[in-house]
This record gives C-alpha cells, sequence and structure tokens, in this order.
C-alpha cells in the first residue's frame, strides 16, 4: 500500500460517503483508492463546480464532504467555491496533490493559497505518519468545523507504508467510521477543536452538556424579563429546532432564521421566516419591536439586520456561538454566550424551570405571543400574502407571479438551492421549503455562477427531495457545464433560469445615473436549447399560462431532467438590491 491508497482507504473508514473532483494525473489514486472502499465518486465537469457540490453535499448531509483535485491548476480552478465553503464554515476536506520541484510549471504556494481564502492548512509529510496526518485533517474538518486543504506532495504519495503504518490503516478499516476517537485527544488545541460530534450526525444525536456558568444565567434573566423576545436561528442552530422551540414556548418568543437557515421552524404559528433584507413587511415590523433578540449560531450580519435597521434602538442583543471569535464581530452584543446551540438552549430552559400557569380568566399571552400576533402570522407571515402589482407584460413574466406559480406546482418535498444575482430574492422568498435543511444558500462570498453546482451537490446529499436550482442567466451561463453532470447522474432536477439578458444587479444600479450598460447586457439566448442539447427536457416561460409544461413534467416519467426558461421582466430592480447598494 502506497501513502495515496492509505489516504483514501482511511477517510473511507473515518465515514465519508462521497467525494467530488475531476481527475489528474495527482488525485488518480487517491481518488480510485475512496471508491474502492465504498466511497462514492461524482466526477464534476469543472473544479469550481465539483468544490461547490462538495460543500452543498456536505451541509445538506452533516458529514465531511471531500473533494479531490488535480495538482496547481485544479487547485485554483477549485478555489472560489473553496473560498465559499471556508467562510461558511463547511467541514469540507480538500486533497490538494502538491509538486515540490520549483521548476514544474504546476508550482505554487499552495499552503498560502489556502490560507488566503480562510482555510486550514495541513499536509501528509511521510508514509510513516499518512495516518495521523489524514485522521488529523479529517478531525479539524470534522469537529472544527471548517474547511480544511490537505496537501499531498506528489513524492511522499508514491511512497510505500511500513508495517506499522499499513497495520494502523486496517485497524481503521476494521472500525469503519468510529476510530477517530481514538485520536481526537491529540488534535492541537491552535486548530479550535471545541465540540466534538460523530460523523454523520443527525438531529437525535446527543451533543456535550452546558456546564451552568454567569453567560447562562444571564441569558436565562434576560429572557424571563423580556417581553417581546425574537429568537433568530443561523446555520449553526441546525439540528436544534426541538430545543429552541421548548425554550421559545417557555418565554413566549418569536422565531425567525438568517437566510442560510430558511425553513428552521417552518410550520410553526410563530415562524416569522427570514431576518434581514428578505423579510417581510410584518417580519420587519415585529424583529424591529423586539426589547430582546437572540441569535442562535447566527453571526447578525449586515444582510440579517438589514444594515441593523431591524435592530430597535433599545433591544438588547445576544449571541450565542460555539466559535467565541464570532462572537461580536458584525454588531455590538449585549452578551455572548460560548456553546452549542441545541445543549445551551437545554440548559437555559432547565435554569428557568417550568412556566408559571396562566391566570385564571386571562389571556393565556406569554412574551411575544398573543392571539393578535398569531392571527397577523397567518395572515401576513408569507411573501405571497404581500399584495403587488404584476407587472408581466410584453412577453414576459413577473418573477414573482412565475415564482408563485412554481410554488404552486412543485412538491412540498423539495431542496432549494439559489445562485447569487438581482434575481436571488425571488426564490428565497416565494419558495417555500420544509425544514431547515432542504435550503441551501451558498452566499457567504457572493459569488455568481454557483448556483447549480450547490444543487447537484444538495440532490446528492438528499435524493429522497425534489432538487430546484434557482439561476440567474448570468450564473446559468457561468456553470453551463454541469448541466451534463446532472444528466449523467440522472438526477430529476428542475432548474429554473430567471433571464433577464443581463447582469441585472449592475443594470439596476448603474442604468439609472445614465452610464453605458453595453458590458453588462446581452442579446438573447435560447438557454431552453442549450439544455435540450444536454439532454435535458425545457420548457420556456412567458406568461403564467407556460407553466403548464411545468405541471406536465412533474406528472411524469421525469427520466430526464427539467429546465425552465423564465424570460423575466426586466426594468424595475429588486427591492432587496436597491436597499444593499444604499446600505453600502
Amino acid at each position: 500500500m502506497n501513502v495515496a491508497e492509505a489516504v483514501g482507504a482511511a477517510l473511507a473508514a473515518l465515514g465519508v460517503r462521497a467525494a467530488f473532483g475531476v481527475v489528474g494525473s495527482g488525485n488518480f489514486h487517491v481518488t480510485n483508492a475512496l471508491v474502492e472502499h465504498g466511497v462514492r465518486y461524482v466526477a464534476a465537469r469543472h473544479e469550481g463546480g465539483a468544490a461547490t457540490m462538495a460543500d452543498a453535499y456536505a451541509r445538506m448531509s452533516g458529514t465531511v464532504a471531500v473533494l479531490t483535485v488535480h495538482q496547481g491548476p485544479g487547485l485554483t480552478n477549485a478555489l472560489t467555491g473553496v473560498t465559499e465553503a471556508a467562510k461558511s464554515r463547511t467541514p469540507l476536506l480538500v486533497l490538494a496533490p502538491e509538486v515540490t520541484s520549483p521548476t514544474s510549471n504546476f508550482r505554487i504556494d499552495q499552503t498560502a493559497l489556502a490560507e488566503a481564502v480562510g482555510a486550514h492548512c495541513a499536509r501528509v509529510g511521510s508514509a510513516a505518519t499518512v495516518v495521523d496526518d489524514t485522521v488529523m485533517a479529517f478531525l479539524a474538518a470534522l469537529l472544527g468545523r471548517r474547511t480544511v486543504v490537505l496537501n499531498l506532495p506528489l513524492d511522499v504519495q508514491a511512497e510505500e507504508l511500513p508495517d506499522e503504518a499499513a497495520e494502523a490503516v486496517r485497524e481503521l478499516l476494521s472500525g469503519r467510521g468510529g476510530a477517530h476517537r481514538d485520536v481526537a485527544s491529540r488534535v492541537p488545541p491552535a486548530w479550535g477543536l471545541t465540540f466534538p460530534i460523530e460523523a454523520g450526525d443527525d438531529e437525535e444525536t446527543q451533543g456535550l452538556p452546558a456546564e451552568p456558568s454567569d453567560a447562562l444565567t444571564r441569558l436565562a434573566r434576560m429572557l424571563a424579563e423580556a417581553e417581546r423576545p425574537v429568537f433568530v436561528a443561523g446555520r449553526g442552530a441546525r439540528g436544534s429546532r426541538r430545543e429552541l422551540e421548548a425554550l421559545g414556548e417557555r418565554v413566549g418568543a418569536l422565531f425567525s432564521t438568517s437566510a442560510v437557515a430558511k425553513g428552521h421552524f417552518h410550520g410553526s404559528p410563530w415562524d416569522l421566516d427570514v431576518s434581514g433584507g428578505f423579510a417581510t413587511p410584518l417580519a420587519a415590523e415585529l424583529i424591529r419591536g423586539a426589547d430582546l433578540v437572540v441569535g442562535w449560531g447566527c453571526s447578525f450580519t449586515m444582510w440579517t439586520t438589514r444594515h441593523g435597521a431591524l435592530i430597535g434602538p433599545d433591544t438588547k442583543i445576544v449571541q450565542v456561538d460555539l466559535d467565541p471569535d464570532a462572537l461580536g464581530v458584525h454588531r455590538e452584543i449585549d452578551l455572548g454566550v460560548v456553546g452549542d446551540v441545541r445543549e445551551t438552549a437545554r440548559a437555559v430552559t432547565a435554569l428557568l424551570g417550568e412556566a408559571e400557569p396562566a391566570a385564571e380568566g386571562g389571556t393565556g399571552t406569554r412574551g411575544y405571543r398573543s392571539p393578535e400576533i398569531a392571527e397577523r402570522i397567518a395572515r401576513e407571515g408569507r411573501w405571497r400574502d404581500v399584495p403587488y402589482e404584476d407587472l408581466s407584460t410584453g412577453g414576459r413574466i413577473d418573477p414573482r407571479t412565475l415564482t408563485i406559480g412554481l410554488d404552486d406546482l412543485l412538491p412540498q418535498e423539495r431542496l432549494v438551492a439559489v445562485d447569487s444575482g438581482n434575481f436571488m430574492g425571488y426564490p428565497s422568498m416565494f419558495l417555500t421549503v420544509p425544514d431547515g435543511s432542504a435550503f441551501c444558500f451558498t452566499q457567504a462570498y457572493q459569488s455568481i455562477g454557483l448556483g447549480l453546482a450547490t444543487a447537484v451537490g444538495a440532490a446528492v446529499a438528499r435524493p429522497d427531495r425534489l432538487a430546484v436550482a434557482a439561476l440567474g442567466d448570468g450564473g446559468a451561463l457561468m456553470g453551463v457545464a454541469e448541466l451534463e453532470t446532472v444528466v449523467r447522474l440522472g438526477l430529476p432536477m428542475v432548474v429554473v433560469v430567471y433571464d433577464d439578458e443581463g447582469y441585472g444587479a449592475e443594470v439596476h444600479h448603474f442604468g439609472p445615473h445614465g452610464f453605458p450598460l453595453g458590458a453588462v447586457t446581452f442579446p438573447p439566448a435560447d438557454i431552453a436549447a442549450i439544455a435540450r442539447g444536454f439532454g435535458f427536457e425545457a420548457v420556456t416561460v412567458r406568461r403564467e399560462e407556460d407553466l403548464s409544461g411545468v405541471a406536465a413534467w412533474l406528472k411524469g416519467p421525469r427520466d430526464k431532467p427539467l429546465l425552465v426558461h423564465a424570460k423575466v421582466t426586466a426594468d424595475r430592480p429588486s427591492w432587496w438590491l436597491e436597499e444593499a447598494f444604499r446600505g453600502h
């Protein structure tokens, strides 16, 4: 066994389920070793797509995903997706073959490259240390909830393992997924591994109990005293719905989420949906009226707070996060609590004890909850409940009308993946999702062109749900090669392209000031025909009646994926985009 084969075998033993990539000479053997030991390998058409697929798979599955690339250009091609994953603290392990010869065309400083985009960097040093090096890198991704680039020097990959190292690989393989517990104590403290979880963690897995602390006591007191509390769940709250709802019931909190956690409280009568630029008028009003806002695994970025406009002048802010360095980064907070969201919520609920029964003849209200608020949420809580003027005209459909129509047609058991761009609020606000693990929003780096690959990774992680990719025309054409991947994998996906024939954000930002727009507008492209060329079924939608083609596809047999080429109105900017530009 050589080092490349040992890395693949060790990662399979540690519980890796899926790897994504583009194979070249440098990662050929390690990729084959992954496959040999049962890891599913998904070949993308571009390393950028592969990186984003792996990112989305990790988000939707709750496990560490592997990205495998060629040395040099393979890694640089993947860099945008790796940056998105690193900024989002996705547990992703990048296998990056490394050239050490200074005369090679492939020679770059891969460590500096990884660290420049916020990824942690590790290296397999020798055949003797390959097991420890691989396990440590895996644990850094899993336990540290971060993206790790594991450099695999080409000369080291070819080294034959000494007997002791080969035996260590066999021991890992015999353990099949639990062996990492034996070496977790050896991870350097500087790697920031603060909360051990198991590979393949699900919502039922127990976390570490939260120890009583001054911060927990203060949080319990603030919640007990609050009259209008609001909980905002972020991606760090995944798997904690039951605990947050129990605490919310105890203190009378309303629920909201950051954009990336959309759907976390779906179905609750107290759910305000997304906070920030995508907030409904009702959600904005009630969040702004809160006297206490608690962010659970939520970093309170300018987007989540609508550039601070959703935080009242007298509102107290609490942030609960696993990472102490994340507290108070984006805005000043009144209290920071370091801890796992689920266990912190449990501990605070225990500190508060049982709620006092309502007085005889009372209203039964608690905190921010009242019959009037419940009725308003039921009547006004979704964007489709907000009246609007349908601007469909001249062979173009209003994107709101389009998205509401799709929401009515598509099955509820869906995954929604959204690209970046002028259009992105429409699917984010008007398409419902069944829970917090059904919305994949790769926006930490705000790059367009990631949406299609995001949907592929999400669909591989959750084959039980229909994947819906929402793209702009610019992002769709950037990632167009991965249409072949969708067809090759046999994914029954719906790809919706909101086509305004330009980079809408720039058109609407610069156009009103009289700047020339020739660099950001384009002639019509028949994106439906392009999709058919890749093996899709496709429909072009110019008016609401054209959605009948979507309904026909949904009836079956769905043996080909569907692309919906939507010619959307383009004469007005999206309101959240106007707000974002004003905020900048």
